[in-house]
């Protein structure tokens, strides 16, 4: 588990991405310190597994479904990435439950100014729309954020000074994509009315002697 808050900026070294076996190696220095073989770490907001490490880089396995859901297939050698570990049990929980496992992408729209801060409109496919809500928590490359507009078709973030300078969104233009995650909570939420409806109508279904 997450929370949101990016740790550090990573740098991709390499990307090596073939039939048999896709691997992405990345340089950091902060989360180094105490990483071990089979660490999960979230990559711009994807959860990956640690396979292998020196002192000044990891290794992790992607597989095709991640690239899939996720932007990791446009990065580039030299970008940089957003990077978490998970969630220590003793540490301060400063964001949301954030699990790494993108819901898709979607792409920015707009970018603007508004005083110190700087709004970001997203895009967004209906699917993931349905499960964001005004002042609800997102990840947005693996950075929590509050839901501050929302549209049939976007979204809205203002993101504080601080958060530019500490992640990817300072490099962020109209047009790029970013991962994007949901609230787990809402969508537990979700699953659980969808199947209660489901129930009641086999219920009803039963009554009339339908089945």
């Amino acid at each position: 588990m997450f929370t949101g808050i990016v740790e550090e900026l990573g740098i991709v070294k390499s990307l090596k991405r073939t039939s048999i076996e896709s691997r992405l190696v990345i340089s950091a220095s902060e989360i180094m310190t105490d990483m071990h073989i089979g660490d999960s770490i979230a990559v711009n907001g994807v959860c990956l597994t640690v396979i292998s490490f020196t002192g000044k880089e990891f290794t992790v396995d992607v597989m095709n479904e991640t690239f899939m859901r996720s932007s990791l297939g446009s990065l580039r050698i030299g970008d940089e990435v957003n990077l978490e570990r998970a969630m220590a049990a003793n540490g301060r929980f400063g964001g949301h439950i954030v699990s790494g496992h993108i819901d898709g992408t979607g792409r920015i729209k707009a970018c603007f100014d508004d005083g110190n801060a700087k709004w970001y409109e997203i895009a967004a496919g209906s699917e993931l729309l349905e499960g964001i809500v005004i002042k609800g928590s997102v990840a947005i490359d693996g950075i929590s954020l509050t839901v501050a507009k929302i549209t049939s078709q976007n979204f809205s973030v203002s993101v504080i000074p601080h958060t530019l300078d500490a992640t990817v969104l300072r490099n962020k233009r109209p047009g790029d994509l970013v991962n994007i995650e949901t609230d787990v909570i809402g969508k537990y939420i979700k699953q659980f009315v969808k199947e209660g409806k489901e129930s009641e109508s086999i219920y009803e279904k039963i009554g009339r002697g339908s089945y």
